[in-house]
């Protein structure tokens, strides 16, 4: 993670409800909750812009002053707007320095597959881990080296190698990235097609002839 804490400013919310943080996100404000260590949850508001850049340059732990006091704060869930770029609403949880934490943090997959040269292409399945760690160990992010993926090999989260300090959570098996060829799809036979657009004959039902050895019916008159 980024080597630094970065401060950001908060309000104390005092007024709630959907209507009111609409408002709020309008003049450029982010709705918060902050809970944790057996206290109770506070509601804060912090300027989108600043919050938005800590973000960005992979931020995760703020020191957030507010009410008097300065707390340190562990990014624990952000959401964003329809289209995924504005953040609409944040959850932070108070943390110790010394304590581990368990956090979700992004895979940068680098390099060219060695398959590629056979064609193969790859196919991503996962692109973040959970980890466990102590707060100032938080990475932020994993790089991951696809250069030695042939056609049909694979990277599986137990294949990923953590910075010291780091425990995986996430399934060992989980399949995180694979190296594979484009499929194809076989184009319909011609006669198919052309037996397709023929239009069918419709059956003709005839009289039924008599078998060898009956004698024909004659009319009714």
């Amino acid at each position: 993670m980024a080597s630094k804490e970065l401060v950001l400013n908060a309000e104390v919310r005092k007024e709630l409800g959907s209507r009111r943080s609409a408002k709020m996100r309008l003049a450029g404000k982010i709705p918060v909750i902050v809970y944790g260590h057996g206290q109770e949850p506070e509601t804060l508001s912090f300027d989108e812009h600043d919050f938005s850049e800590g973000l960005h340059h992979g931020h995760r732990l703020f020191d957030v002053k507010f009410g008097g006091k300065t707390e340190k704060l562990l990014v624990k869930d952000v959401q964003y707007d329809h289209l995924g770029k504005k953040i609409i609403h944040a959850d932070l949880v108070r943390v110790d320095l010394s304590e581990k934490v368990k956090v979700e943090t992004p895979l940068i997959f680098k390099g060219t597959p060695a398959g590629s040269h056979e064609g193969g292409l790859l196919e991503e399945h996962l692109d973040r881990i959970e980890i466990e760690c102590v707060v100032t160990d938080i990475p932020e992010a994993i790089d991951v080296s696809v250069k030695s993926l042939n056609v049909g090999d694979s990277l599986y989260a137990r294949d990923i190698k953590l910075p010291d300090g780091v425990k995986l959570i996430t399934d060992p098996e989980t399949l995180l990235i694979s190296c594979r060829l484009p499929v194809v799809v076989a184009p319909a036979a011609e006669e198919t097609v052309e037996a397709a657009a023929e239009p069918t004959s419709p059956e003709v039902i005839t009289e039924r002839k008599p078998k060898e050895g009956e004698e024909e019916e004659e009319p009714k008159k």
